[in-house]
């Protein structure tokens, strides 16, 4: 007789429920990469969107006026009293707004005539209008040559169109004598074809990751907050790196495994968890007054008051942020290292090695992936953090960049920009809102690209280290 029960009924009393878990786990992944690729796309909509020429109308209202811009979007107006349209009229100086809300039903007639022009100044913004003539000294230029002028005078530096002005009116009937130096670039986008906007749209985009900013933040480019978000991570990098490694070797290969490496351990792990900005609070009171402080009264007194290391600065701004992505680095590092077989070291040993030739040649080449993870997360952290920054250095707008000509070369005491608190400060505490929004979604897009060049950047070393040293850890 066989006693042997069927395969059926050897099965775990809960396999089904098991079997449910895998699933859940899939969908959470796919749950996941959705929500990214919809930030992703709203992101690469709202961002590389607002650089595209868009269409201008010249609108006529049923009360007879005039007026020029581009057209935003539409909401409806409450208790169904149909819907009203935003328009960007720029002509600030003009105007005094840049904005218009126009009711739908309002509006007699829409065109698009060609000869639209749109400029973009310093300062004022964008001019909307038509362009009558160019005046410089004793010629002038009216109709098509004018507008080949004025193309032609663009593309000479500002200091050699001082003696060129711009005749131009609005659509009803204003004129504005503009000098051309202030202008910085012009277009037709109602005669423009695909092709002259694709080349004025990547204009554009080169225009705002390689120029300043302009207008308090919510006009020009971000240059300098991408310079200093990329120097601030990696001297933070080179800071934390060293010592990260360090700590998680000797917790892990020197020290004694008893009570107190435990409790450093579990120590180690919640620092991760305590709030950014106390680590701003602790890098202000400790680097900025405390160490700051004295070194500016030690090597710096002949500038007292005015401080050069006691103030925020790059110096403080990495270091503040070193210690906070530090555990990072030493719980990733310290992972990999028990992952690490402990015949590794001892074969090692037997054959001869000191531990120090155990440690440099066997140990820490095969957790070398594992560091790099470490300093992949703790880069990804540091890029988007803006609490610590507030207190320790970052600035709405430095007016000199860390790195220049003048010796030493390397400012670590100066003032940086960073594109998080660059994006806090443009969201938030910009006077024109409906300005601020799609450079907000631009800046978040190069954040969020700047983070993912940095971390593709680790993880092909990590892969290329492990491909060399043929391990799996």
């Amino acid at each position: 007789m066989n006693s042997t029960p069927p395969a059926a009924s050897r099965r775990p009393r809960f396999s089904r429920a098991n079997d449910v878990w895998p699933w859940l786990c899939a969908a959470s992944v796919a749950l996941s990469l959705l929500m990214l690729g919809a930030l992703l796309t709203l992101l690469l909509v709202r961002g590389l969107g607002h650089f595209w020429p868009a269409t201008l109308e010249e609108v006529t209202l049923s009360s007879g006026e005039t007026f020029a811009g581009q057209a935003v979007r539409e909401v409806a107006l409450p208790q169904r009293a149909g819907d009203e349209r935003l328009y960007f009229t720029g002509n600030q100086d003009l105007e005094g707004v840049r904005w218009r809300w126009v009711a739908i039903d309002d509006i007699a007639e829409r065109a698009r005539p060609d000869e639209l022009i749109r400029l973009d100044r310093s300062p004022w913004g964008d001019f909307i209008g038509r362009l009558e003539a160019i005046e410089q000294q004793d010629q002038r230029w009216e109709g098509d040559a004018a507008w080949q002028r004025l193309n032609a005078l663009l593309e000479l530096p500002a200091s050699q169109r001082q003696d060129s002005q711009l005749l131009l009116t609005t659509v009803d009937g204003q004129t504005l004598r503009q000098p051309l130096a202030s202008v910085l670039s012009a277009q037709t986008p109602n005669a423009m074809s695909v092709w002259q906007k694709t080349l004025a749209w990547g204009d554009a985009v080169w225009r705002f990751l390689s120029e300043g900013p302009r207008a308090a933040n919510t006009d020009g480019g971000v240059w300098p907050a991408i310079f200093g978000t990329v120097l601030m991570v990696i001297l933070m990098s080179v800071m934390v790196t060293p010592f990260g490694v360090l700590a998680a070797i000797y917790l892990n290969e020197i020290a004694h495994q008893g009570r107190l490496t435990r409790l450093v351990r579990i120590g180690v792990r919640n620092l991760a968890g305590v709030p950014s900005i106390v680590y701003g609070v602790f890098g202000l009171g400790v680097f900025v007054y405390g160490i700051g402080g004295s070194l500016d009264e030690w090597f710096f007194s002949d500038t007292l008051p005015s401080p050069t290391f006691g103030t925020g600065g790059l110096l403080w701004a990495s270091l503040t942020l070193a210690l906070l992505t530090l555990p990072v680095v030493i719980v990733a590092t310290e992972e990999g290292l028990a992952r690490i077989p402990e015949a590794q070291r001892e074969g090692a040993v037997a054959l001869g090695a000191t531990r120090l030739e155990m440690l440099t040649r066997i140990v820490l080449p095969m957790a070398a992936p594992a560091m790099l993870t470490g300093v992949i997360l703790a880069v990804a952290r540091a890029a988007g953090e803006v609490a610590p920054l507030m207190l320790v250095g970052v600035a709405k707008l430095a007016p000199q960049m860390p790195i220049d000509g003048e010796f030493p070369y390397l400012h670590l005491e100066r003032k940086f920009m960073h594109l998080g608190y660059h994006l806090f400060d443009t969201a938030f505490h910009g006077e024109d809102v409906q300005s601020a929004i799609p450079l907000v979604y631009a800046t978040a897009l190069l954040l969020v690209l700047i983070v993912l060049v940095l971390n593709l950047t680790a993880i092909f070393l990590r892969h290329y280290l492990r491909r060399q040293r043929g391990n799996e850890c």
